[in-house]
């Protein structure tokens, strides 16, 4: 494919998804949609910078930018008109806005636009218009991925399952946590990834039992638990994946430990079809352990929707009445965490199929002993 046809097809998608996102704003009955959330404006017209604000009307789209980006924008902008803020982003946008006097219902996210942006704005509108909630409306656009977007899931998923496996060969007795996300992530961006998608969790001995721990110099030891929780970001959009390893030769109640996580890993994913529900994937994972008399040591939820961030829509947790689609992509992740002993945490990326969960994440899940 030449180049002029890869802009083309860019093209096609940037400006099928805004009319996607049209239908939903005609729901609210809004006007136009400014759009403040970098993925979700790199979701619309492919920016991938630092500083933009997109706004989205009836029949076009003006992205706004300062200096900084101005080659970029013209090589990474698609289906929307660039205009370049000298008197800053806020300014600009309330400009065409005050001269576009038919947009009187202007949507917007509450939890993206902060109170001082949202009075900027207004003194540069300099007329009333109707600020309206976007229901996250972007955000639900983006909980279905398309073709494109999965197989950047799948490579990025790869990248860290490869990751994993040449990680489980480096790990020993005496090598500190952090030495170990070091060679994590350069690993990664030796693979091609941008770096990491998170903060790399490297959590050793009675510290696994820390859901987010930070990697620190704590050095790891023999006759112990370690969680590795890492992520790839490629091209924008992110794996995440955790595997946890005993190094020596682990005891009985680890091991028993690790294959309940496993059948609730197992049977989350079981339960990841179209028309389940969130909270079913939640609870099939659960029940597992509540059954296993580990409940209590489960603390977090089962996973979470990955691609432009890490966290986005849908939860898979308790009380998540969102029902899974084709094209979803989420994490199944599992833990228990007892003080004094570690945790276990199994986590798997999977895209939802007409034939249920595909797993994008391959590494072993089965216990490794080093």
């Amino acid at each position: 494919m030449g180049d002029r046809d890869k802009a083309l097809n860019e093209r096609s998608r940037y400006l099928a998804r805004q009319d996607r996102l049209r239908r939903l704003l005609h729901r609210i009955s809004a006007d136009a949609l400014l759009v403040s959330h970098l993925p979700n404006v790199r979701y619309l017209c492919g920016f991938s910078g630092s500083a933009g604000l997109l706004l989205i009307q009836a029949d076009d789209a003006t992205f706004f930018t300062d200096t900084r980006y101005t080659i970029q924008a013209k090589n990474e902008i698609s289906g929307a008109t660039v205009r370049i803020a000298k008197k800053g982003l806020l300014n600009a946008a309330g400009e065409l806005l005050r001269a576009r006097r038919s947009l009187r219902r202007l949507a917007y996210s509450p939890a993206q636009v902060t109170v001082a942006q949202k009075q900027a704005l207004d003194s540069a509108i300099a007329r009333k218009v109707r600020w309206i909630d976007d229901l996250s409306s972007v955000e639900k656009l983006r909980a279905t991925k398309d073709q494109g977007e999965v197989s950047i899931l799948r490579e990025a998923a790869a990248i860290v399952s490869k990751t994993f496996e040449r990680t489980r060969r480096i790990l020993h007795p005496g090598i500190a946590e952090l030495d170990v996300a070091g060679e994590i992530e350069r690993d990664f961006k030796r693979q091609g990834a941008e770096g990491p998608s998170f903060d790399t969790i490297v959590a050793s001995g009675e510290r696994s039992a820390w859901p987010h721990a930070h990697p620190s110099a704590k050095k790891v030891a023999t006759n112990e638990l370690v969680v590795l929780d890492h992520g790839a970001i490629l091209r924008g959009y992110c794996s995440d994946m955790t595997r946890t390893v005993f190094v020596g030769k682990a005891p009985r109640r680890v091991k028993s430990l690790y294959r309940a996580v496993q059948d609730a890993l197992e049977a989350g994913k079981a339960a990841a079809k179209p028309g389940a529900k969130s909270q079913d994937v939640d609870a099939a994972a659960r029940n597992v352990l509540r059954r296993a008399g580990l409940g209590r040591y489960f603390t977090h939820s089962t996973g979470h929707g990955i691609g432009l961030e890490i966290h986005e829509a849908p939860r898979i947790g308790k009380g998540d009445e969102t029902v899974l689609v084709e094209g979803m992509v989420v994490t199944v992740e599992p833990g228990v965490y007892i003080e004094g002993l570690g945790g276990i945490r199994i986590e798997d990326d999977i895209v939802i199929t007409a034939r249920g969960a595909e797993e994008l994440t391959t590494a072993p899940r089965n216990l490794i002993e080093l």
